[in-house]
């Protein structure tokens, strides 16, 4: 949706980004009553932090399992709120919003293991630790049962960035941009289709493939673009 992102309260005249706190509500008087004193722009972007600590604090108190609930529903609402354009600016695809999906999906896939190993512990561990700062598990370092939920959670991430980067190119049209991200969107059905269950290296090469094209579009970086095809032709 286009919206108007820097409001004006009607009650006490304060000035705040809407892009900031997601809300026409004033943060000054708490007044409903606010106008838009911008031009309209794309906005798919909401306020979102994640903060996985009170969730390493209950790991570190009990397990995994009973720590399971609550860290999926922060995970899933974290990445309900994200979105990549931003007051009109397409955003990148960034690693934070990738270790979230990877987490949901490989703590949903370590609780309903029934014969859950070390490796498959100590992997959610690693994405526990550092997902909220953007750190992502080498894909050497993934365990071969944790395989198709990395290939699940980077189809879903990428394709969420996907449709965001389209709606952008409705907006600023580049016809060899619209190209590749065709391309980019059949590897990720395919992906989907497998339910994840691809190599290691392609699941990595489709959200390098993302990255790529995001800095061609947001940096007109024509270098990226080429490195993008060439990764997305790779995998065939």
């Amino acid at each position: 949706m286009k919206i108007r992102g820097q409001r004006e309260c009607k009650e006490c005249g304060n000035r705040w980004s809407y892009y900031d706190t997601g809300s026409v509500a004033c943060p000054a008087c708490g007044s409903l009553r606010s106008v838009g004193v911008d031009e309209r722009k794309r906005h798919t972007d909401g306020p979102a932090t994640l903060d996985l600590s009170p969730h390493r604090n209950a790991v570190g108190d009990g397990s995994v399992v009973d720590a399971a609930d609550d860290l999926k529903s922060d995970l899933r609402a974290y990445i309900r709120k994200r979105g990549f354009i931003r007051g009109g600016d397409l955003l990148d695809l960034d690693d934070t919003y990738l270790a979230a999906h990877e987490l949901l999906h490989a703590v949903d896939v370590y609780v309903r293991a029934t014969d859950r190993t070390d490796d498959e512990r100590l992997y959610v561990l690693s994405l526990l630790r550092g997902a909220d700062a953007g750190e992502r598990p080498a894909k050497d370092d993934a365990p071969g049962s944790m395989a198709a939920a990395r290939g699940l959670a980077y189809a879903n991430a990428v394709e969420a960035y996907r449709r965001d980067a389209g709606t952008w190119l409705d907006d600023n049209p580049d016809p060899e941009a619209r190209r590749t991200l065709e391309s980019l969107e059949d590897r990720v059905k395919r992906a989907k289709a497998l339910r994840g269950d691809v190599p290691l290296g392609e699941s990595e090469a489709l959200v390098r493939s993302a990255k790529d094209l995001a800095a061609y579009l947001r940096e007109g970086d024509e270098s990226a673009l080429v490195a993008a095809r060439d990764r997305l032709a790779r995998m065939g």
